[in-house]
């Protein structure tokens, strides 16, 4: 869309995923955050929010929704729709807003076009949608080549057939210059110069430089300010104006305490906005300082008030997080929306040069009416027939509920419902499972009654008993018993994890060397063969832990070790717990 408006110049290298411009949304092929930018359709601005599907970074989603007044669903011609296509859907249905459907990649070998139009109606009608918003329109493309068809036998060079559905299927945006100035931040930013900046989109009126405001807060205080900078997207670049009218999407400086969801007026007794509601986080876990015997060597930030500061200027712009600040404590209680949200977030302080220890994602439980409720995901997979049975019989055990099967082209597809816990941990022996050939997708659902004990983990850890480098000759004689984490060379210490068995937890010395004498044996000379170890990333050790471990986390290195690094003190404090 960007390239066919004219937006980049001749002399511009563009690449791919130009929106995706975090390092980790590049690394990842996903979007994490919202971004917003824009394209001219002949006379026409048409203001774009790109925003993400993964439900861990819902709350992005529900709060740029306001800004829009119609969404192009993005659906794969072969997948169909998915956990996310569902979760972004009701979102936008809620809010009255009626979908543009674009069904891609339709140059697919197995794609199938026509029956995933009758998919996408379906869950259009399942989650409530209206008569005038089921009649939606559909393009069909592909977005690779550039091409969106109004018909699968139309001919097709460029994207103009969905440029003129948005022309003439989207409302021109409200725009009554006469009102008072009225904005709703639905995201925020921060710059070193210039301080907080809100994201949002003027409702009514005007906006512009050295406009006294009035803030309206959540509890319904006002407090005045003044505007000292007003930023508007031209492509993909921020551009600095004086004036704004309604229906632009601006940032706006001069409001240093600014939150999401509060209304910024001109007239001091304006009427507040309609609030913004997020979903509340499902998964909390604790951040703590990194106390390890190797702690300090490859950080730069590494004491509790530099992470205390650096999780207080997170909570500027990522709204979905909560925090506890416990006084004169070493440990922060860090609660998200999913695994992908609170891993995100701890590979970003890695990346700037934090250290720091992090211990089991643990479900976050409500009670109502004397009774506990746990938060309940709706999954769906796809894996070849001849696996599917193992798969089933391993989600049952998780206390999952199967909601339909269905096989096709020699892949069956499951959709299940399942407490949340029963998913913590599960995306390794997924893949073990399905030789990497499966996918899984999943999406929050709803809060719904305790299941029960759920085995979270069938393996055990190998732990080491000795401080020092690990040697092959010592790893070679471990192999035996449990799967590797690390190769010869590393440096470990005592109570660190350095594999997994699946018969029991055991505790090995990894950095025994072999004895030597001046006597020849018959195998002298034979070569050691070690196994390639497990390569442990930040999502993998986090589905790894277990209560009574922690995930070290530096900027270049991820380790598992134990709370209590001493073996007499696991077992004191195992016994204290019995």
């Amino acid at each position: 869309m960007l390239k066919q408006t004219g937006t980049f110049t001749d002399r511009e290298v563009v690449g791919e995923r130009v929106m995706d411009s975090n390092a980790l949304e590049k690394e990842r092929g996903i979007t994490i955050y919202a971004k917003n930018t824009s394209i001219r359709l002949g006379d026409v601005k048409v203001n774009i929010v790109d925003t993400p599907g993964h439900a861990d970074f819902g709350s992005e989603v529900e709060r740029v929704l306001r800004m829009v007044d119609s969404v192009l669903l993005l659906v794969d011609a072969q997948e169909g729709p998915m956990p996310q296509t569902r979760f972004v859907l009701r979102k936008s249905l809620e809010l009255g807003l009626k979908p543009i459907v674009v069904i891609n990649k339709i140059d697919k070998a197995a794609a199938r076009p026509t029956e995933v139009l009758d998919m996408v109606f379906d869950l259009f009608v399942e989650l409530g949608a209206n008569d005038e918003q089921t009649d939606f329109e559909c393009i069909y493309a592909v977005a690779r080549e550039g091409i969106a068809k109004k018909t699968l036998d139309d001919p097709s060079q460029d994207l103009q057939p969905l440029f003129d559905t948005i022309i003439k299927k989207v409302p021109p945006a409200f725009s009554d210059p006469s009102k008072p100035f009225r904005l709703q931040p639905a995201n925020l930013s921060y710059d070193d110069y210039v301080g907080r900046m809100g994201l949002g989109r003027i409702y009514e009126g005007r906006a512009h430089v050295g406009m006294p405001v009035t803030i309206i807060r959540a509890d319904g205080s006002r407090d005045t300010a003044k505007l000292t900078k007003i930023l508007t997207s031209e492509g993909l670049r921020s551009v600095e104006v004086e004036e704004a009218q309604s229906g632009d999407i601006i940032l706006i400086a001069g409001i240093s305490d600014l939150n999401v969801g509060e209304t910024v007026a001109e007239d001091p007794m304006a009427e507040a906005l309609p609030s913004i509601s997020v979903d509340p986080p499902t998964l909390t876990m604790n951040f703590l300082v990194n106390n390890s015997p190797l702690a300090g060597r490859e950080g730069k930030y590494v004491t509790s008030r530099q992470i205390r500061d650096r999780l207080q200027r997170e909570l500027e712009t990522n709204v979905g997080l909560q925090i506890e600040f416990p006084e004169g404590g070493d440990a922060f209680r860090v609660s998200g929306r999913g695994e992908m949200h609170l891993s995100v977030l701890i590979e970003t302080m890695r990346r700037e040069g934090y250290e720091l220890q992090v211990s089991q994602p643990q479900v976050i439980m409500r009670e109502e009416e004397g009774k506990t409720l746990e938060p309940y995901e709706t999954v769906t997979i796809d894996v070849p027939d001849a696996q599917a049975g193992t798969i089933i019989e391993k989600l049952g055990r998780r206390k999952g509920e199967m909601k339909t099967m269905k096989s096709e082209h020699g892949s069956t597809r499951l959709e299940y419902v399942i407490p949340t816990r029963g998913l913590l941990g599960y995306r390794m022996e997924f893949l073990t499972n399905t030789r990497g050939e499966g996918t899984l997708s999943h999406i929050f659902s709803h809060y719904g009654p305790h299941k029960g004990d759920i085995v979270r983990r069938s393996s055990f850890s190998l732990i080491s008993m000795e401080n020092g480098k690990s040697t092959a000759y010592a790893l070679n004689l471990i192999q035996e018993r449990g799967m590797l984490f690390i190769g010869p060379g590393i440096e470990v210490y005592e109570g660190m994890v350095v594999g997994s068995s699946m018969r029991d937890t055991m505790v090995i010395n990894p950095v025994r060397g072999k004895k030597l004498t001046n006597m020849r044996t018959s195998n002298a000379d034979d070569a050691i063969i070690l196994a390639p170890p497990v390569e442990m990333n930040l999502e993998r050790a986090l589905e790894f832990i277990a209560d009574d471990e922690y995930v070290e986390v530096t900027p270049q290195s991820i380790r598992i070790r134990k709370k209590f690094l001493k073996e007499h003190e696991r077992k004191r404090n195992a016994s204290k717990s019995e």
